[in-house]
């Protein structure tokens, strides 16, 4: 059995308007990992990664640079207990 992970992300730079929540889900999906993403209103990205630490990792390494158009200025990154999210979700 895979031990689940849980990763909650900070995301800071020009990640609204370039369709980073989008492409977050679509990075969590392929990659089998539940949670959730949204914007916040100073304009950061949140985002929670569940599942494989494995799989998080590799979508870790994707919010680094984000999808065309993001300029990614710095990542925060939280380690925590798993919250069985299910699904991945655009808040």
């Amino acid at each position: 059995m895979i031990k689940r992970a849980r990763a909650h992300v900070w995301v800071t730079g020009k990640v609204q308007g370039v369709f980073f929540r989008a492409s977050t889900a679509r990075q969590a999906a392929s990659l089998h990992l539940d949670g959730w993403v949204r914007n916040l209103p100073d304009g950061q990205v949140e985002a929670v990664f569940e599942g494989d630490k494995h799989m998080i990792e590799q979508a870790l390494s994707w919010i680094q640079v984000g999808p065309p158009g993001a300029v990614v200025e710095h990542v925060d990154i939280a380690w925590e207990e798993p919250q069985d999210e299910t699904g991945f979700s655009i808040r």
